[in-house]
């Protein structure tokens, strides 16, 4: 797990160190155990280490006897059978990254559909005078690239490339009204105009800087409902559920998972439970007294079952104004979902005693969990609707016209893209969020509220094995009298009653609302006048709109800070300067 980043030079020998010097500086906070580099020709990586598996001799770049190097952030989680297949005298260590090198020089970038994990990683042929950059198939790990005819760069994170003087700071209007409407941003082009996302699951093959070749590997297929009755699929679904978080827990140091009081964290609990001999360690975020549903309860129920070493992590109103400005910093490639500031302080709290915890993102999606599906399925004459049809701005009059303009470009394309084969409704609206809401949502705000503070996160939902079972579910085993995940619930029923999980989901929500609502005169006039907000909307109604309560009008005014904040770092380049009110009035 590390920082990852490279600089080719196109039509020339050498390239300039000072530029690795850079990108290796803007990622140091994703390595805190050691750095290393590697420079051939035109060709310059850089590698910041956060050491999880081989303590010892698993530094990078790893080199191929035959000439080729790599370095790769994130973990092959089936490396050791992976290695079983490999001549096992040829590997100089016990790193888990090692497979993916060897791999490749025996099958070339075919081999990589073999990975279990999460990684992104970039190879250096010599021997064909080429550069691959690979990601994996869910997108939990990221990788940007920026192209121009002198050169080609990558990094793991969108803000290094800028750091390092590769790529400037202009928003793209597509992707801010993506970001204001539903709180992402779609498709391979990020919101810095320049940089680009290499998508979930693409390999690129690069020679002389140039992209000669593009793959993309799916998980989710296309082969259509696999039928099973509900007693043969949940014994086939805890062998499947107990490899992965078998495979999941593969480290050289210790680890911890996040229990949220939900059905996947609770799942995840619950399976942890039975590997390990020790108890687990689990972090629940709790809210100070507020209208919104703490699960703080229920997740003490479901650790005293398990056994676990059960923390409690308290977010209050001073942590919302206090952390705020640095998250926003943070998320370089911006998501403005208000979980993002329970998850960085669970984080700091998990990183003082451990490098890695397990979490359950991905169990909604691939088990059709949201309530979003649900009206996908119905008819629209029966209440059915076309999933984010609605945007947080619709019927908010603040934004200047034009600005919201092609929001829901990005979001159609991926529909009419994955509407295709045997999919039914709800199948295809589950690859669409695994299209784009999850690598572009879930999944950034995961690895930066993380890496942030140099710990490793792992989602064993999101692995090839388990999307293949849970994916190809029969809708009734996934949705049932109104019920999401109703496989999942029902396996957990079994396994550990005591979550209660047939109990009505909530949902994880942050009392956002409440606090904005509560300094709404005071912050209104900051937000209004900020660069990023002047350029979008009208100040005078940006300030009314920060005190007319109201659900919806509490959202806009969250977009709104979230983007203000953003903005004032990512784009004018201005540290925070303390909470929130001193942030914005510098």
């Amino acid at each position: 797990m590390c920082g990852i980043a490279g600089f080719i030079a196109k039509d020339k020998q050498t390239i300039d160190p000072e530029i690795l010097d850079r990108l290796r500086n803007a990622l140091g906070h994703r390595g805190p155990d050691g750095d290393g580099r590697y420079v051939k020709g035109p060709v310059g990586f850089i590698q910041t280490r956060l050491a999880i598996i081989d303590l010892d001799t698993g530094d990078q770049p790893l080199f191929h006897e035959n000439g080729s190097a790599l370095i790769a952030n994130g973990e092959i989680y089936n490396y050791v059978e992976l290695r079983q297949n490999l001549c096992e005298a040829d590997f100089k260590t016990r790193s888990d990254s090692e497979t993916a090198l060897r791999i490749y020089a025996r099958d070339g970038i075919d081999g990589f559909d073999q990975l279990r994990g999460m990684y992104a990683f970039a190879l250096h042929d010599a021997m064909e005078n080429q550069v691959v950059l690979c990601r994996d198939p869910f997108g939990i790990k990221q990788l940007y690239y920026v192209e121009t005819p002198e050169f080609f760069a990558f990094a793991s994170e969108a803000q290094a490339l800028v750091a390092a003087g590769l790529v400037g700071r202009t928003v793209r209007e597509d992707a801010r009204a993506e970001l204001l409407q539903v709180q992402f941003t779609t498709g391979s082009d990020m919101i810095l105009d320049g940089v680009k996302r290499l998508l979930s699951g693409e390999t690129l093959v690069l020679k002389n800087g140039r992209v000669v070749e593009r793959r993309r590997r799916q998980v989710l297929g296309d082969k259509g409902v696999v039928g099973a009755r509900l007693d043969g699929a949940l014994t086939q679904w805890d062998r499947v559920f107990e490899e992965s978080v078998r495979l999941h827990q593969r480290s050289d140091v210790d680890y911890a998972m996040f229990l949220s009081g939900g059905v996947d964290s609770a799942s995840l609990l619950g399976m942890m439970h039975r590997l390990n001999e020790r108890p687990v360690t689990a972090y629940t975020a709790a809210f100070e007294a507020s209208s919104v549903h703490d699960e703080r309860e229920l997740a003490r129920e479901v650790a005293k079952a398990c056994n676990a070493n059960h923390v409690e992590v308290m977010f209050s109103e001073r942590d919302f104004w206090t952390l705020l400005p640095e998250v926003a910093a943070k998320m370089d490639d911006p998501v403005a979902d208000y979980a993002i500031l329970p998850t960085y302080k669970l984080a700091a709290e998990a990183a003082r005693d451990f490098k890695v915890v397990l979490s359950g993102e991905g169990g909604d999606e691939l088990f059709g969990g949201y309530g979003r599906y649900r009206s996908v399925m119905r008819p629209l004459l029966l209440g059915g609707r076309v999933m984010r049809s609605k945007g947080t701005f619709d019927k908010i009059d603040v934004l200047h016209p034009k600005v919201l303009e092609g929001w829901r470009d990005g979001i159609a394309a991926s529909e009419s893209r994955e509407n295709r084969g045997k999919r039914s409704r709800l199948a295809v609206a589950q690859a669409v969020d695994c299209s784009d809401w999850l690598p572009n949502d879930l999944l950034i705000k995961l690895d930066r509220m993380l890496m942030a503070h140099g710990l490793e996160g792992r989602t064993p939902f999101l692995d090839p094995m388990v999307a293949d079972f849970a994916y190809h579910l029969p809708d009734r085993l996934k949705v049932r009298k109104g019920v999401g995940k109703f496989l999942l619930r029902s396996w957990l029923e079994r396994c550990l009653p005591m979550a209660q999980p047939f109990a009505k989901k909530r949902g994880f929500t942050v009392p956002v609302g409440e606090w904005i609502a509560g300094q709404g005169k005071r912050l209104g006039p900051l937000v209004a006048n900020q660069a990023g907000v002047l350029e979008i909307a009208d100040p005078v109604r940006v300030e009314k709109l920060f005190t007319t309560p109201g659900k919806k009008e509490n959202a806009a005014c969250w977009h709104l800070l979230f983007y203000a904040l953003w903005h004032q770092t990512n784009v004018l380049g201005q540290a925070p300067a303390g909470d929130v009110f001193d942030t914005l009035a510098s």
